[in-house]
């Protein structure tokens, strides 16, 4: 696995000269991008979640499209639209932005449940239907959307079904003392620090490398871990909603991908305990009554993590 860790670590270099102190989020990012999977990141305006699309889409050397959600926007807005041509007497597909490499829907929870919905499709297909047509998107295709959690007015919350669809939900968090000044250092220039950056790999290397994550080992007791994870979050009587098999899905795949940027052949203990938190906090949902008595979604997922077994806890030697 050497070779993924190696373009990993050349990624985040890249990113890092643009985004500092967050190659977690960066990493997390990648997981998701080499398991075909998108990533939803909610957090407050200004910590960069922007301009880490664009720094992504800098280094991977994709095209990049920006959606910004509004309640106005229309799902042909988004997949496109078929025009009347008078003169050919045909008509004709225009695409939406929908159809590219690294997607930015920025604010979702701005957009409409019909537009929202209007995502599902390429986010699970990787495909668009308009007039009865479906249409291949782009390979790779992956989706980065954010929202504020700060701001109710004027938005529509994400669907459980659609909360599902993403590999994994992370924040940006503000950025620690040193890392804010490095920014300000940065702003000095005249041009933004991401028009610096340059493609340092590409489409047909970031799919081969998808092709490779299957070869990761992970031991069936690993897989057991998995599951009882999972299983947990049915089984638990706070929550009104448990984890789905998208989400045993992700925590196998992103282990494995988690393990090869790092450079093993080979599936830890911690590449699932680390990737727990992304990958369930969108799939659970807490019962409104434990909500008021202070329990969230994050609370319950430590929770779990600590009373799950582990793998080999309780054998003898």
């Amino acid at each position: 696995m050497a070779d993924i860790a190696k373009w990993a670590s050349a990624i985040k270099g890249s990113i890092g000269k643009v985004i500092y102190g967050k190659d977690d989020v960066v990493e997390k990012l990648l997981v998701a991008l080499l398991c075909r999977g998108h990533v939803l990141l909610e957090d407050v305006p200004g910590v960069g979640k922007t301009i880490l699309a664009r720094a992504i889409s800098a280094t991977l050397g994709g095209e990049m499209q920006r959606v910004q959600c509004t309640p106005d926007l229309l799902p042909a807005d988004v997949i496109g639209v078929s025009i009347y041509n008078q003169q050919s007497g045909e008509f004709e597909f225009r695409s939406g932005p929908v159809l590219t490499n690294l997607l930015l829907v920025d604010e979702i929870n701005r957009a409409t449940p019909r537009t929202q919905s209007a995502l599902l499709e390429a986010m699970e297909e990787r495909t668009v239907t308009v007039d009865g047509n479906t249409m291949p998107l782009p390979r790779p295709f992956f989706m980065l959307a954010t929202e504020n959690p700060v701001e109710f007015e004027g938005t529509f919350p994400l669907p459980e079904a659609q909360k599902d669809r993403f590999f994994l939900s992370t924040r940006m968090g503000y950025p620690l003392e040193e890392a804010e000044k490095e920014i300000m250092d940065s702003q000095r220039r005249m041009t933004h620090p991401v028009s610096d950056l340059t493609p340092i790999t590409g489409s047909e290397e970031i799919i081969s490398l998808q092709g490779e994550i299957g070869s990761v080992e992970i031991a069936p007791e690993l897989r057991g871990y998995i599951l009882d994870l999972v299983e947990a979050t049915r089984n638990d009587s706070r929550l009104k909603l448990g984890a789905s098999p998208r989400a045993s899905m992700a925590l196998y795949k992103g282990a494995q991908a988690l393990a090869a940027i790092r450079g093993r052949s080979h599936v830890e203990l911690t590449d699932i305990q680390e990737l727990v938190p992304p990958v369930l906090w969108k799939r659970i949902s807490v019962k409104s009554e434990n909500l008021l008595k202070g329990l969230t979604e994050e609370k319950a997922i430590d929770e779990i993590l600590e009373r799950t077994p582990r793998p080999g806890e309780g054998e003898v030697a």
